[in-house]
């Protein structure tokens, strides 16, 4: 195996390579420290408040995309074969203010200025993507970036008005782009890429085999592949994670597979890439999905990570349990495949031996006669973490409940289904008086704790009110659809 040690990649319109980057550095440190581009700015070092938000392209299939991220918690090692764009790149095509920034300042969009930069960029992506959006397309794309001067308002004025001082094709990165895919394009040498001091290692696989290979002799190595967990660990808590696999460039884990019955997707898939297949034959999921976090982390997180992870307030495991996904894991060339709710144990505990990975979920299409709903809550709408999260999937026979999978999150210490409850509710005619009836079971299932973000009182009426507005929903829904027919 050809081993590499320096990071390649593009920063605005200049090729960097760097040795001995360590597993644990920022992007956003070494923007400000050692380029001293600090038009990127620092706020919460936590991926919350999107101030210092970049555009990071990459190629996908052969195709160049740029996508919004945070980099403050993104590790500089993740950027080998990519290219880095910040505030500073930008310029309208005259080499005056770029349309988004002069959009900004037009429909005053700042204040103190602090966010800005943020804002911009994320706005710029969007621009780039959706030349003519709609408000709410803005509100979705900014849910990531939080101002406290200006309110919200001027902003998304400015965004919705973006393409009125210019167009996406006259963009510089759509000038560049064919100079930037050839140039990305070189970067790519199918190596195993090892960089970083000894106590600092960062390893870049070359491909699937060869991270399972590398995992395998190094079982106790940190996985990172968004890192939108793990650059917490680094940022906030101090905590060592060398040696670091890094496998977010990891193509072989970003698949996607359909058969009749159900799809299959890598581990390495984010939650924007998902998106698509979302709204397409999920669509219970598209409000739900489009609340994970902000566009930034859903960019950048991965439906796999969110898996292993563990946490018992996940928003991905207890909608996916309720649909009854299966999780495949690797160690080696062997794999086995287990059951999603099976997957997880106690709490920080999962069926996952040393040196064995989650390589792909696969997830059932909805059937016929399911009914299927998922629903979080949290203090803030957007960009939160799940005080209680919630996955329903019920089958309704001539109006008789022949199955159902009620799943949550933020209940237990790990995500977990709802046994008693749906024991009540099979049987049952779909009603309010039976799912108000299975909704007391509740208290016999879970024993929720108490923290900062809910009460166990809460979290216990939450979950039982969150199967009764699923009944009052399906039998709203149900009575438009044979009033339609």
């Amino acid at each position: 195996m050809t081993i590499r040690n320096d990071i390649r990649f593009l920063l605005n319109g200049d090729p960097v390579s760097l040795a001995d980057v360590a597993a644990s550095q920022t992007l956003l440190d070494f923007l400000r420290l050692n380029r001293r581009l600090t038009g990127t700015k620092e706020g919460c070092a936590e991926g919350d408040c999107g101030a210092c938000t970049v555009l990071v392209g990459r190629l996908s299939e052969g195709q160049l995309r740029y996508e919004a991220v945070n980099a403050c918690i993104r590790f500089l090692a993740t950027l080998d074969g990519c290219h880095v764009v910040t505030i500073e790149h930008l310029r309208g095509p005259d080499g005056g203010l770029h349309p988004v920034q002069q959009a900004m300042v037009d429909f005053h969009g700042s204040q103190c200025g602090f966010c800005t930069p943020g804002f911009v960029m994320a706005l710029y992506a969007l621009w780039m993507e959706t030349p003519e959006p709609t408000p709410t397309q803005v509100e979705t794309a900014i849910q990531g970036n939080l101002c406290r001067c200006t309110g919200y308002e001027p902003i998304i004025r400015a965004a919705v008005a973006v393409s009125r001082y210019g167009t996406p094709t006259a963009d510089l990165l759509a000038q560049e782009r064919r100079r930037i895919t050839e140039a990305l394009q070189d970067l790519r040498d199918g190596t195993r890429v090892v960089t970083g001091p000894e106590d600092n290692r960062a390893i870049l696989p070359a491909d699937v085999g060869d991270f399972a290979a590398v995992y395998a002799e190094n079982p106790k190595a940190t996985i990172v592949a968004g890192a939108t967990d793990v650059g917490l660990w680094v940022t906030k808590f101090l905590k060592p994670i060398s040696p670091a696999i890094f496998i977010g460039h990891l193509e072989g884990l970003k698949g996607i597979e359909f058969t009749d019955t159900d799809v299959r997707i890598g581990a390495g898939v984010s939650y924007s890439e998902f998106g698509p297949v979302v709204d397409a034959h999920f669509p219970h999921l598209a409000e739900y999905w489009s609340r994970i976090a902000g566009w930034q982390v859903r960019n950048a997180g991965t439906i796999g990570g969110n898996i292993a992870n563990g946490s018992p307030i996940g928003d991905t495991p207890p909608v996916l349990i309720s649909m009854g996904a299966e999780v495949t894991l690797r160690h080696g060339q062997n794999r086995r495949t287990l059951p999603l709710e099976a997957f997880f144990i106690d709490y920080g505990k999962q069926d996952r031996t040393p040196g064995e990975f989650v390589e792909s979920i696969t997830i059932p299409l909805p059937a016929p006669g399911t009914r299927h709903a998922a629903y979080k809550i949290s203090k803030r709408r957007d960009e939160d973490i799940s005080s209680v999260a919630a996955g329903f999937a019920v089958t309704v026979e001539t109006g008789t409940i022949t199955a159902a999978r009620l799943a949550f999150g933020g209940m237990a210490a790990t995500p977990r289904r709802a046994a008693r409850t749906e024991e009540a509710l099979i049987g049952q005619p779909f009603t309010e008086a039976s799912f108000k009836q299975a909704a007391r079971r509740i208290a016999e299932d879970f024993t929720p704790l108490t923290d900062w973000r809910a009460s166990a009182e809460y979290r216990s009426t939450a979950a039982a009110n969150l199967l009764i507005r699923f009944c009052h929903e399906q039998t709203t829904t149900e009575a438009v659809r044979l009033a339609v027919a």
